[in-house]
Parts: structure tokens; C-alpha cells; sequence
């Protein structure tokens, strides 16, 4: 009984050995602070991007009414504020020549043969007008910026809706009467605020809109333009500017080579077409 009860009071006393370790044994506060931190980091990350999916979604359907259909062939029309000429395409005018364009910006009639790249650029410095206006008759959209006025915030939220998308470019124009001015072939919208909502809503309407501009399935790209941009001049056009209804008609050519953008015309290898 004694040896019976020994064994018992032993028993009894590494079971209560064994609980006070396991009752001292620190808990791994590490450990749980690091699966809180990285829990609550996953949360993070698929609460952004739920958010930011939602936003996209959300912006997608506010421009569902600008984009354009057979029953709404040019929402821009609906814009406040917007002014719509028409003008007619395929003149083309001499590189020394300028043009006395009636809008400015201009966003139609006469231009330079050689069109701007419109491949989604960011031109640092002006660009001549004459070779931007022919990139609207492609399909373009053209953002210009007062450089005294769009800056900064502004001026990075412009090129986030530019840069990389095709037919877009964008551009400073000194002495420009607003903050921003949008040009379409045949359509000009100007405001103050890069976050206008209206920016967006200009773009939805009219980029590559088919029903608005002379020559649809145009390329945008010209390397050659791109790697020497024509400089943009300041000075007003003088006696000899050719009239907006002027310069040289090529619209039998620009037919012709719209089929094939991207074929240089024989025997000008270096040269993009005029289309």
C-alpha cells in the first residue's frame, strides 16, 4: 500500500512538473504578430485592388452614354462646351508652309503631309501644328496644355491618359487661352482641369470614332517624326499662310494609300505615306 501510494504521489507530482513547464513556456508572440501582420497585409492588397477594380468598373459605366453607336454616332455633341466644324480632308500642304488656320489650337483642314506620331506620345516641346492637325485626320486625339499653367499633378495626370495608348499625343502649346484644349478632326473642347470629367468623356466619344474623321483605319505611327518632331512656331502666319481652303488636294492618293499605312510610296522608302 505504502509502494501503491508512492507511485500515485509520483505520478501526481510529474503531471503537476510537466503543467508548470508547459504553463511557463512563453507563447511565440513573434510568430503571431508576424501571421497577423502578413493576414492583414493580404487584406490590404485585395481590398485595393477590389476597390480599384470597382472604381474601373464604376468609370466604365459613367462612359457607357459617350461611347459612340449607330443610334449615337457622335456623343461628343452632348459635351458642354464643345465646338464642332466640319472639315474637309487630303490637303496637304509644303513643310516650309504655314497655314492660317481659323481655331486655335487648329483641329482641321490643310496640313503637312507628314502627320505627328500618334501612338500614344508625350511631345516634351510643341510641336508644329501643321503635323499635328494630319494626325487628327487619322483618327487622333490631340491634348495641348498651357506649359505656363498645367504643371506637376496636373500635367502627370494628362500623360497617364496618354502616354502607351494608341492615337493619342500630347502636347505644350504656348500662349494657349485655357489651362487644356482636346482637339478631334473636327472637334475642340477646352477646359481647366485635368480631372474635368469631361476629358474622359471627350475621349470615350470621339478616338478612332469612324463616324467623325476623313481616314479611318489610317496608321498613326511615323518613327521618322518621331525621332525629329517638327519644332512648333509662335509667331502668327503671315501674307502668304495658305487659306483654310487651300493647299493641295490628294484625296484620289490619301484613298489609294489608306488601304496600306504603312507602305512607304515607291521610291521613298524613308518617307511614311501622305495619308
Amino acid at each position: 500500500m505504502v509502494s501503491g501510494k508512492k507511485t500515485k504521489a509520483t505520478r501526481n507530482s510529474v503531471a503537476a512538473a510537466r503543467s508548470s513547464v508547459v504553463a511557463s513556456k512563453p507563447k511565440p508572440w513573434g510568430t503571431i504578430i508576424a501571421v497577423i501582420a502578413v493576414l492583414g497585409l493580404a487584406g490590404g492588397v485585395f481590398g485595393y485592388a477590389y476597390t480599384q477594380i470597382s472604381a474601373n468598373n464604376a468609370k466604365e459605366a459613367a462612359l457607357a452614354k459617350w461611347k459612340p453607336s449607330d443610334t449615337n454616332k457622335d456623343p461628343s455633341l452632348q459635351l458642354a462646351g464643345i465646338v464642332s466644324k466640319e472639315y474637309k480632308g487630303s490637303r496637304h500642304v509644303e513643310p516650309t508652309q504655314r497655314v492660317a488656320y481659323d481655331q486655335t489650337p487648329a483641329f482641321g483642314g490643310p496640313h503637312d503631309s507628314q502627320w505627328a506620331d500618334c501612338t500614344g506620345v508625350v511631345y516634351d516641346k510643341a510641336v508644329r501644328t501643321e503635323n499635328m492637325v494630319h494626325g487628327l485626320e487619322h483618327g487622333a486625339v490631340w491634348i495641348a496644355y498651357n506649359p505656363d499653367q498645367v504643371k506637376d499633378d496636373a500635367l502627370a495626370k494628362l500623360k497617364t491618359k496618354v502616354e502607351g495608348v494608341p492615337y493619342m499625343m500630347l502636347s505644350p502649346f504656348p500662349g494657349l487661352d485655357k489651362p487644356i484644349s482636346l482637339q478631334s478632326w473636327g472637334h475642340q473642347l477646352k477646359v481647366e482641369k485635368a480631372d474635368d470629367e469631361r476629358v474622359d468623356q471627350f475621349i470615350s466619344s470621339l478616338l478612332r470614332n469612324p463616324n467623325t474623321y476623313p481616314e479611318v483605319g489610317a496608321s498613326c505611327e511615323n518613327t521618322q517624326f518621331l525621332s525629329n518632331p517638327a519644332p512648333f512656331v509662335a509667331e502668327k502666319p503671315g501674307a502668304d499662310a495658305v487659306p483654310m481652303d487651300g493647299g493641295k488636294d490628294e484625296s484620289t492618293t490619301e484613298g489609294q494609300q489608306g488601304q496600306q499605312p504603312n507602305t512607304p510610296p515607291s521610291g521613298s522608302a524613308s518617307t511614311p505615306p501622305s495619308s
